[in-house]
């Protein structure tokens, strides 16, 4: 397996970069920067470009709707030259409390917003004179406009990654996609999204092999089970958030992809109580085996073993989130669980 992280520069950068420049030199493969309703990814990823010499540098993700699908491409394209060919697009819808609470942009249609955001990428990494006419986007618009390409040079090669976690989304990134951002993911039910993604690649004659899968998870070494104990403890409130905070009260991704994974019953009561404002209610419903299911959390040999499902179950690339109260500490232990994948082969 290849090995990544994510970051993001809304707050301590200083602390960040360094922890980025560390983990190059410790081995790690690929930095993934996420912005959210943060710090936006692509100012942050040409600071990277010239501070780093190896690691592979993604938008991790940049979310649609914020941009225009050319802008998109320009900010891809530069980053592609400004690394040296270290850059991969990571593109998400995000959610309604974002698009339209935060940017003011409509969420409706992120199926349709998606597949004609990618063509039109695609068409300015080829070269082509961009002209699109669907049912999100026009280019260009009637009138006196003709169709133009962007001057800096072509580069086709770009990876695209999608981050979905929806039916239908996911279907889409098997069909048009060159990898998978997941999150939420729970080996022992991955069908609940490989169905889907191999249904797409199955549209357009493509298999798993041609599509990077690239999982993520916090990574923490636990000395004994009574530590683990009170560190599983620990994360229960963060799961209550992800299943009854994050979204609109409505529509949750993440809720939803813990139900269709085994969990529908507690996701559900976790996010009613979370709604109806009891926190520590809410964090009580999460059941010791929702965090380590999800996580890399456990003893070494604990660790290693989730590693080696996450292997088996289909994960080309392990996304890790090191525990750490300093930057010290998080080195420590990613240098831990890059040591753990090594031992994979």
């Amino acid at each position: 397996m290849r090995t990544a992280t994510t970051v993001e520069a809304s707050r301590g950068w200083r602390e960040t970069l360094d922890f980025v420049l560390e983990a190059e030199k410790l081995g790690l493969d690929d930095c993934w920067v996420a912005e959210a309703w943060g710090s936006d990814a692509p100012s942050v990823l040409g600071y990277l470009a010239a501070r780093t010499e190896r690691i592979r540098l993604g938008s991790g993700i940049i979310q649609l709707g914020t941009r225009t699908p050319v802008a998109i491409a320009q900010a891809a394209l530069t980053l592609a030259e400004l690394s040296g060919g270290r850059f991969a697009l990571g593109l998400g819808a995000s959610g309604p409390q974002v698009i339209e609470g935060l940017h003011g942009v409509s969420f409706a249609r992120p199926l349709t917003r998606m597949r004609e955001t990618v063509a039109v990428i695609r068409q300015a990494f080829a070269g082509e004179k961009i002209s699109f006419s669907g049912k999100e986007f026009e280019i260009p618009l009637p009138g006196e406009a003709k169709p133009m390409r962007l001057s800096t040079a072509p580069n086709p090669d770009i990876p695209i990654h999608l981050a979905t976690l929806s039916p239908k989304l996911l279907e889409l990134t098997g069909e048009i996609a060159d990898g998978w951002l997941g999150t939420s993911f729970v080996p022992e039910g991955a069908q609940a999204y490989f169905s889907h993604l191999d249904a797409g690649l199955a549209k357009v004659g493509r298999t798993r092999a041609d599509l990077e899968v690239c999982q993520g998870a916090e990574v923490a070494f636990a000395r004994d089970e009574d530590e683990l104990r009170g560190m599983v403890a620990g994360r229960k409130s963060e799961l209550a958030f992800s299943l009854g905070g994050m979204g609109s009260a409505k529509t949750n991704f993440y809720h939803n992809a813990y139900g269709r994974q085994g969990w529908a019953e507690a996701a559900a009561a976790v996010r009613e109580r979370w709604q109806a404002g009891d926190r520590e209610g809410a964090a009580a419903l999460v059941t010791d085996e929702m965090v380590l299911g999800t996580t890399l959390i456990g003893t070494e040999p604990m660790v290693a073993e989730r590693l080696r499902v996450w292997q088996a179950a289909g994960v080309d690339t392990v996304r890790l989130y090191p525990a750490g109260e300093t930057v010290a500490d998080r080195l420590t232990t990613l240098g831990r669980a890059l040591d753990l994948v090594r031992a994979l082969g």
